[in-house]
């Protein structure tokens, strides 16, 4: 069984090689789609460490404020029907609760270094 490098370390070793070796020798438009390229390695390497527990959190979320079971997808779009129904809304503090976990672990995967996501972490400090 092959088991060796993992996803996510070839991910690390690809984005490594962009930052460190190829865009200090690119320049212009290039170096800018190196960046991005590098960023995109970055967000999938986050994803591939913490995206599956963020999903069973954001699953057991919805599971409890909606009262019942089925996929993430199902659920969500549970959810979104009983926002746009008016059976759930912003004054629920499980609805806050809940929105706010699921859109800091997405961010934290997408954007570790938003400054909002710092203020977030300052404050529960």
């Amino acid at each position: 069984m092959m088991d060796q490098p993992s996803m996510h370390e070839l991910v690390e070793a690809v984005r490594a090689f962009i930052e460190q070796k190829a865009m200090p020798e690119l320049k212009g438009h290039t170096a800018f789609h190196a960046r991005v390229a590098a960023n995109a390695l970055a967000i999938v390497a986050r994803q591939l460490e913490r995206g599956e527990q963020a999903n069973a959190e954001e699953l057991a979320g919805l599971r409890a404020l909606l009262g019942k079971e089925g996929s993430l997808e199902e659920l969500n779009r549970d959810l979104c029907r009983a926002i746009r129904n008016g059976e759930l809304d912003i004054v629920s503090p499980q609805l806050q609760q809940h929105l706010e976990h699921i859109a800091r672990s997405k961010i934290e995967i997408d954007q570790p270094n938003y400054s909002g996501l710092r203020i977030a972490r300052e404050r529960d400090a």
